[in-house]
């Protein structure tokens, strides 16, 4: 097979990667790697970089030469002009694990994550349509917005008007698109959708993940402001985290990419209950001056410290919508029947992940 993988330097991309190399050498011809430059590396430096850091898993690093040799990096330049790097060769798999990750609901910036993710994700589809099998995207858990109840897999019958962010709505919007688009050009099209994403939980270092993101930056932001004053964090009693380790994810999409399945939400079956959530992250980077309310703070109510204010003004503005999210449950059958969910504490897990994020000092892998 040959596999067109974009992404591969960012979270999930680069798991998937390692997965792909790992449990599907035999069968890969060639996997094309669309890369950007970045600070003066080229594309081929940054998956060097990558597969050359002590955080991939031993395979990788054991095999390194054998497994470049089927890697085609590419410059992400290039990605709407494939006949400038196929030279003819057929795209068994298009996996697109490329997003653009905003969680702003202002409303100036809805056209550019709808241009980073809808729009581009088309220019895609239409530039590969004649040379490739399949499609697969790598949606979010998150795209049918805050509705609550028992969620299944599909999330295609029904028309969301929910969402919490324009990017949950520009996610739900590139699906609808897709299977649209699939059907017309006769490509089958598969929507595969992670929840958030947690440190590694299968394979070693234990709760590596490359990049901190939602959890880790509530993390990180009381981790810096520990004596700043009180905080007001609004959030619902009955609402829940739900948190899937990277690695458990990249497997799942390793092992049914190439199946016929067309709609699958990776998450966990169990979600962390948001108030004990809340203290096990705040508990593990030592702040302590705060209260869990389910009143609205914000310039109306009056802030009682500059710290709540600042809060309220940067990542709260973010999260406080999943903080009070409805309370939901994934049906997960199908997807224990893929790869049985990993069996852990799920406090335990959340503490041990702020551990180790402050042990690396909140610093994403810079490949």
């Amino acid at each position: 097979m040959n596999i067109l993988l974009t992404g591969a330097t960012g979270t999930l991309g680069s798991q998937v990667l390692f997965c792909l190399l790992e449990e599907k050498f035999d069968t890969i011809n060639r996997i094309y790697l669309p890369v950007r430059e970045k600070k003066a590396l080229s594309p081929m430096a940054r998956i060097l970089g990558m597969l050359e850091s002590g955080f991939t898993p031993e395979f990788i690093q054991t095999n390194r030469n054998e497994l470049l040799d089927k890697i085609n990096v590419v410059c992400a330049k290039d990605i709407l002009n494939p006949e400038r790097f196929l030279e003819g060769v057929r795209i068994t798999h298009f996996i697109h694990s490329a997003g653009f990750v905003n969680l702003s609901t202002l409303p100036e910036a809805k056209e550019d994550i709808f241009k980073k993710n809808y729009a581009f994700t088309k220019s895609i589809f239409e530039a590969y349509a004649h040379c490739i099998d399949k499609f697969i995207y790598i949606s979010t858990a998150f795209s049918a917005g805050n509705i609550g109840g028992i969620m299944d897999n599909d999330y295609l019958t029904s028309s969301p008007n929910s969402h919490r962010n324009h990017y949950e709505a520009s996610k739900f919007a590139t699906e609808q698109y897709l299977v649209s688009i699939g059907k017309v050009k006769d490509i089958p099209v598969q929507i595969l959708r992670p929840s958030v994403l947690g440190g590694n939980i299968l394979k070693t270092p234990s709760l590596f993940i490359s990049k901190y993101k939602v959890f880790y930056l509530f993390a990180k932001f009381f981790h810096g402001n520990t004596t700043k004053g009180r905080v007001r964090i609004t959030a619902h009693k009955d609402s829940g985290l739900n948190i899937i380790p990277v690695d458990y994810a990249a497997k799942v999409i390793t092992t049914v990419f190439d199946k016929d399945i067309t709609q699958l939400n990776i998450v966990h079956s169990k979600t962390t209950h948001i108030n004990s959530g809340i203290k096990k992250i705040l508990a593990a980077v030592a702040f302590d001056n705060f209260s869990l309310t389910h009143e609205i703070i914000d310039q109306k109510s009056g802030f009682e410290s500059k710290l709540e204010q600042f809060y309220y003004k940067t990542i709260g503005v973010h999260l406080t919508p999943y903080l009070t999210s409805k309370p939901c449950e994934w049906d997960t059958t199908l997807l224990q029947q893929i790869l049985p969910i990993p069996e852990y504490n799920l406090e335990n897990y959340l503490r041990d992940t702020i551990h180790f994020a402050k042990e690396q000092g909140f610093k994403d892998q810079r490949w």
